[in-house]
């Protein structure tokens, strides 16, 4: 005897059941007592000094969170001339399918993943060079931009148009009293031709890796040459002598944050994202001292350290403002102080943009690039490295549910696995191994949709979903 065969649902009897799943998440909804709020324009969003950065429509009226507002351009150094075309290539490749996790330098080559696989196991590519470690990052000699350069997004932010002045940090340091890390240690890095007596050089200590740089005994932010010295005439000039924690303290306190690496070099580009547009230096492509004295506080033609020019009309450092903004109306994002951003690791953290003692070529220092970036220990004080705080823009509060935990409940559980792959739970792990009798998502377990499902009578409770950033620079 044959058994009936069963015949897969008809038209009438999918839509019967579509219907039915569709009511009970309408009445799932109905429960729940309220519509997701709509999004912040952030049109109406504004704060004193700073600019808006993200993506604008048509009217030049910027995008709303509804749809994809952020901003994808491409990062990196701009030495490198052969990328141009990988690049141009890169902002056309789609973000799906089976070459979506290709790096630029694989499409470029026109080979597919499966490809790049076999090569390496196979042991046809070169990999002398040994694995990288993760965080790996490879920098151009020049201008310590990453390389090669790649597309990146980011989303939309506010960012202030200049750099964190003596007297705005003067005003944080009145209200909380804080104390600056050189303050803390004693010291801080003066450059060499700026020291106030010569003869302190016999016997001072220099940087290592850096020997024209003099560690200079209660030099600090208020005395930036050390004791002698004073910021009194210097108000609009960017704070120099903070480290990377006093510069995040500051933003803290301001309801800011450092920005993101990638955030400010897309601050820095100024609407330069493609290959078409993009350039090597903020005021072009011409690698002058003429081109770059309208633009930027660099050190000019003259030997470093002892000889400077001043062609572009200042030794140190410049007041804020001085030279001509970039395209999103910003200053100072080359030249004048390196600016600490968010990211590397305490020993390693990462400045952006250069300084008064770079030049636009590399032939001493950095070149002063929009790609320039250079790292320093998280605690290094220096009389040319500054910053300048973000924030981001409203959004509106997301909310999920979560079960309430019932009494024998201890929640998440650390779950170790043994050489055998065996899963291990320690003990008060408040999970019962051998209770599996009622488990309401067996396999074999038949839901009827025009019912609530076991979970759902379970107790639930709205609550606020936490908010991350996520960002491969941290």
């Amino acid at each position: 005897m044959t058994s009936p065969r069963r015949h897969p649902p008809g038209k009438l009897g999918l839509f019967l059941l579509l219907w039915l799943t569709a009511a009970s998440s309408a009445r799932a909804n109905e429960a729940d007592g309220e519509e997701e709020e709509p999004h912040p324009d952030p049109n109406e969003e504004d704060y004193p000094g700073m600019i808006y950065v993200g993506r604008m429509d048509d009217d030049g009226r910027r995008t709303g969170f509804d749809v994809d507002n952020g901003i994808k351009y491409i990062f990196g150094t701009g030495f490198d001339e052969s990328h141009k075309e990988i690049e141009e290539e890169d902002l056309h490749h789609e973000r799906y399918g089976p070459d979506s996790a290709h790096d630029v330098p694989d499409r470029a080559r026109g080979k597919t993943r499966e490809q790049v696989l076999h090569e390496k196991r196979t042991g046809q590519l070169d990999l002398s060079k040994g694995p990288k470690p993760f965080g790996w990052f490879e920098e151009h000699p020049l201008d310590g931009g990453a390389v090669p350069p790649r597309v990146v997004r980011v989303d939309p932010f506010f960012i202030d148009e200049a750099p964190v002045t003596n007297k705005e940090y003067g005003k944080f340091v009145r209200a909380t009293f804080y104390e600056t890390e050189a303050e803390k240690f004693g010291w801080s890095f003066v450059l060499s031709s700026f020291l106030p007596n010569a003869e302190e050089l016999e016997s001072a200590e220099v940087d290592p890796e850096a020997e024209d740089w003099v560690a200079v005994d209660k030099a600090y932010w208020r005395n930036p040459e050390g004791p002698g010295t004073s910021y009194k005439y210097r108000e609009n000039h960017p704070v120099v002598h903070v480290s990377h924690r006093d510069a995040a303290e500051y933003c803290k306190w301001a309801g800011k944050r450092l920005p993101g690496e990638r955030e400010w070099e897309a601050a820095a580009r100024a609407g330069r994202h493609g290959p078409k547009d993009r350039t090597l230096y903020a005021w072009g492509e011409e690698p002058s001292v003429d081109a770059s004295r309208e633009h930027a506080n660099l050190w000019g033609e003259g030997d470093f350290p002892w000889e400077n020019r001043a062609e572009d009309g200042w030794r140190a450092t410049s007041p804020v403002r001085t030279y001509e903004p970039n395209a999103y109306g910003m200053y100072d994002m080359t030249g004048n102080v390196w600016e600490w951003v968010r990211g590397g690791k305490h020993r390693s953290r990462i400045v952006r943009g250069g300084s008064y003692v770079d030049g636009y070529d590399g032939s001493f220092n950095h070149a002063a690039t929009l790609g320039a970036r250079a790292t320093l220990h998280g605690t290094t004080t220096t009389g040319n490295v500054g910053f300048r705080c973000v924030r981001s823009p409203r959004k509106r509060t997301e909310y999920h549910y979560v079960y309430e935990n019932g009494e024998g409940d201890g929640g998440p559980a650390l779950v170790m696995e043994d050489a055998d792959g065996n899963r291990k739970y320690p003990q008060n792990s408040g999970r019962d191994l051998d209770d599996d009798d009622d488990d309401e998502f067996d396999e074999d377990f038949d839901h009827d949709p025009t019912k609530p499902r076991p979970d759902e009578r379970r107790g639930r409770k709205k609550v606020v979903k936490p908010r991350q950033l996520t960002s491969d620079e941290l």
